[in-house]
């Protein structure tokens, strides 16, 4: 089986130079340094969860176009298991479930987390719904204030403009399906949804 891995040093070369960046002006508007935007475009990195969601604010795209590849978008995406496109990072890896799909009304991930990885400290707050179904291990959703455990066949569904967090609590990793419905097609969840870990 071919697991696809994103080459995300060039997708986000790419995705500077079509705007017409500096490398220094991207690191302005993300917050991250020349340094790690070098070394990431330079395949010398892989960016983690909170970088890609810096540089998807800072360029003003869903974090999906991290996950792009240069085949023609369908009203339908099927993806054999050892297919999925993913993005791999220090604490974990985002698989995207919907690659190469039209439909914007839904966005399908694996997320795979190590032992207290997670969204960063910060909350999140998008349109629409969202929904996580727990596959192994044990992730704490924190929604509103309270914190939802959720371990293997668990799963929550909630209005995503209540502020929300989460992280991996076991000691294994822990991998959950999450999809995000924004309940407008011109907002882009995902882009505040992985924000650190």
């Amino acid at each position: 089986m071919h697991r696809p891995e994103i080459d995300v040093g060039g997708c986000l070369r790419r995705l500077r130079e079509e705007r017409n960046l500096t490398i220094r002006t991207l690191a302005e508007q993300s917050g991250l340094s020349i340094n790690t935007l070098s070394l990431i475009e330079n395949r010398k990195s892989s960016p983690s969860v909170s970088t890609l969601q810096q540089l998807a604010v800072a360029l003003d795209i869903p974090i999906t176009a991290f996950f792009e590849t240069i085949e023609p978008k369908s009203n339908i995406a099927y993806i054999r298991v050892g297919n999925r496109p993913r993005v791999t990072f220090d604490h974990g890896i985002i698989e995207d479930l919907g690659a190469g799909s039209t439909i914007q009304a839904v966005e399908p991930f694996v997320v795979t987390l190590e032992p207290n990885a997670g969204s960063g400290p910060r909350d999140i707050v998008h349109t629409g719904y969202e929904f996580v179904y727990c596959l192994e291990g044990r992730v704490g959703y924190t929604v509103e204030g309270r914190t939802y455990l959720l371990e293997p066949g668990d799963s929550l569904l909630f209005e995503a403009h209540l502020p929300h967090r989460w992280q991996n609590l076991g000691a294994a990793p822990s991998r959950s399906i999450l999809v995000l419905y924004p309940s407008d097609e011109r907002d882009f969840p995902s882009e505040r949804h992985f924000i650190g870990e």
